[in-house]
């Protein structure tokens, strides 16, 4: 019994035991799992946004990479750029420092060395793979793995570039042989005569042209002569001898050569001679007073010299463009003697019954000069279209009568007709009738035109006023065409200073409105007008014309004489001529009163018809000129005259047969 109660006690001991420590275990149990849960599960969390961020990062590094290997490719080569890849594992991070600085270990000079030579085996195969890329047989690496779509824009652009860069080699090679066209073109105007031996690099002593020593004996020469006057008024007599003397010899040496080649070879010890001369002078008597005001003096008489060479110059060209030259005149004496010599049945020219017949082509000119009217004649036949429906009616002077006639029977020009006559037959042509032969025998105007010592008038204009061809009745026989030749409904006017260049049978189809003559209009914006040659300042002159009315010119004009007989042409010339007695209304020509008498008379024809200018103006353009169906030498450089333009000569030149006999033995020559 008491063994019962004792285990029994020892159970209900145990049971309390157990009843009590049941609770801490599983407080125990709870504070050790529930951090260990908290824990892991916060541990799968973070792996999971790791997992998401590294991707994101991974993302940034790798464009990062992107854009400092892009950085890199531009400050170094590929070759230093794998170099480094290769060598990281091994030797850790680089500098890219020590690279710039060139510290490089033997391992890295071993690599270098090995990049240099590959560089240049690529230089070799360069040609062969630019052709491939040309091609399209060799892509780059970064390109490798383009789709096709991209791989064919690329090729397009490639292809687009390269045709565009070849279209622009060709417009620069283009352009440049334009320009060296042109370089050779301006070679060819150059005059070589006048430039000589010019080269850009060649020293100037060496260029045969060349003037800088002449320029600096003639500066010398200037000063002495300033000097010289000093010293005279400063009673310096030993300095103004010895200047005296150095001025004779530069003087002498200087002469007249205008180039250093032409110098003698003594003049460089002049020059060094008279400037220490100057140098002594300078330091003895400059006075800057003094010295301005001869030099002043000096230029103030250089300037009336000049004045009076320009005049004298003026008048030796009017007079050297008024006179005959000496071959011209040999020909006109050789043919008058032959054709007296002609027995009268043989100085008959053919073809007579074509003078009156109105419906041929009918040109008339008046001249004394043989070898101008051939020209005339002879171009305006060689550019006909059918020379036999052309009628040439010549009239000159007493004098060249017998000549005009022995030339043309000489050289008859093919199938056309020719016709000379002597003004000085025309018994109704006297001094009645013609205003100008009537005014010519007056006592103030045989003082206007003849009296050389015109106190009113200078040497120059004085010989300009007394132009023969002024008093010339051939000058002013063009007013009188319905009364030369009676039986003509149209004539063409020209002059004996004009070449043709066509054919000229379409001005008889120009319509002409009612008007009389047909002419090239020849004024500018502000010239050739009509008050250019017109008095209007006389009542008569402001009354009747309007001064902005465009003139015309004479040498190739197309008149009606139908109109003309209509309107009573030469009857308005007879009575505006009558009213010029004191030439008050106009001064000098044809011109002018033709301009009165046709006034609202003229219709303006097509201006390459007549381009003139060639007798005064060097820059007509070789354009109008070529295309010109008539050019005229107006001016005082005729074409067979020495003081002629050369670059418009040979226009008139090329119809004339320099080895015609007479031409021979008088001379005459291109």
């Amino acid at each position: 019994m008491a063994l019962k109660r004792g285990l029994s006690s020892v159970g209900v001991h145990r049971n309390r035991s157990y009843g009590s420590g049941f609770p801490i275990v599983i407080l125990v149990l709870f504070s050790v799992l529930a951090p260990l849960v908290f824990f892991v599960g916060r541990g799968l969390y973070l792996s999971d946004q790791n997992s998401v961020q590294s991707g994101y990062t991974k993302q940034n590094v790798d464009w990062r990479e992107r854009l400092a290997l892009q950085s890199i490719k531009n400050l170094f080569t590929k070759e230093v750029i794998d170099v480094v890849t290769t060598s990281t594992a091994d030797l850790g991070p680089l500098s890219l420092d020590s690279f710039r600085k060139g510290n490089l270990s033997a391992s890295w000079k071993v690599v270098e060395d090995a990049a240099a030579s590959q560089s240049k085996q690529k230089a070799t195969d360069s040609k062969q793979e630019m052709s491939e890329i040309k091609e399209g047989r060799l892509l780059d690496d970064e390109h490798s793995y383009d789709t096709p779509a991209k791989t064919l824009r690329r090729q397009l652009r490639d292809s687009r570039r390269s045709k565009r860069a070849a279209e622009l080699v060709q417009q620069d090679n283009a352009a440049t042989l334009k320009l060296e066209n042109a370089a050779i073109e301006r070679s060819k105007a150059v005059d070589s005569a006048v430039l000589g031996r010019y080269n850009i690099w060649r020293r100037e002593f060496e260029n045969d042209n060349s003037d800088s020593t002449v320029r600096l004996m003639r500066d010398q020469i200037i000063m002495a002569q300033v000097y010289i006057s000093i010293a005279k008024m400063k009673n310096k007599l030993d300095l103004q001898q010895e200047l005296l003397i150095k001025l004779k010899e530069s003087q002498r040496a200087v002469g007249e050569p205008t180039v250093d080649a032409d110098l003698p070879h003594s003049a460089p010890e002049k020059i060094k001679t008279m400037g220490q001369v100057l140098s002594k002078a300078r330091e003895q008597l400059y006075d800057c007073k003094l010295v301005t005001g001869k030099l002043r003096a000096m230029l103030q008489t250089s300037e009336e010299q000049v004045r009076s060479l320009k005049k004298q110059s003026t008048f030796l060209s009017q007079l050297a463009a008024k006179t005959i030259p000496n071959a011209i005149h040999c020909l006109s004496m050789r043919l008058t003697i032959e054709y007296y010599l002609l027995p009268i049945e043989k100085r008959k020219f053919p073809r007579s019954e074509n003078l009156e017949n109105p419906n041929l082509y009918h040109y008339a000119l008046f001249s004394d000069n043989v070898l101008a009217a051939s020209v005339v004649v002879n171009s305006t036949i060689m550019n006909s279209k059918d020379p036999s429906k052309h009628v040439f009616h010549l009239v000159t002077n007493k004098l060249n009568f017998g000549a005009m006639n022995m030339w043309f029977l000489l050289n008859h020009p093919g199938k056309a007709t020719i016709h000379v006559e002597n003004v000085d037959e025309f018994k109704w042509l006297n001094s009645s009738y013609c205003p100008v032969l009537r005014q010519l025998k007056t006592a103030p105007m045989k003082e206007y035109y003849f009296k050389a010592d015109n106190p009113t008038k200078s040497a120059s204009s004085n010989l300009k006023y007394r132009n023969p061809k002024y008093l010339s009745m051939l000058n002013h026989l063009r007013f009188y065409l319905p009364q030369v030749y009676p039986k003509l409904n149209k004539i063409l006017f020209l002059d004996d200073d004009i070449v043709v260049q066509k054919d000229l049978t379409g001005l008889w189809s120009v319509d002409l409105h009612g008007k009389v003559n047909g002419a090239v209009e020849t004024c500018g914006e502000s010239f050739h007008r009509y008050d250019k040659y017109l008095n209007f300042s006389n009542p008569h002159i402001s009354r009747n014309f309007d001064p902005n009315a465009c003139g015309w010119a004479y040498g190739m004009n197309m008149f009606d004489l139908k109109e003309w007989k209509k309107r009573d042409i030469t009857g308005i010339y007879h009575k505006w001529q009558n009213m010029n007695e004191d030439r008050t209304l106009w001064k000098l020509g044809t011109l002018p009163p033709g301009l009165i008498t046709f006034y609202g008379l003229t219709h303006p024809v097509e201006k390459s018809w007549h381009v003139l200018g060639l007798g005064y103006n060097p820059s007509v353009d070789k354009k109008e000129i070529e295309h010109a169906a008539v050019i005229h030498y107006n001016g005082n450089m005729k074409p067979w005259l020495e003081l002629a333009m050369t670059k418009y000569r040979s226009y008139w030149t090329k119809y004339i047969k320099y080895d015609h006999p007479y031409l021979r033995s008088c001379n005459l020559s291109e």
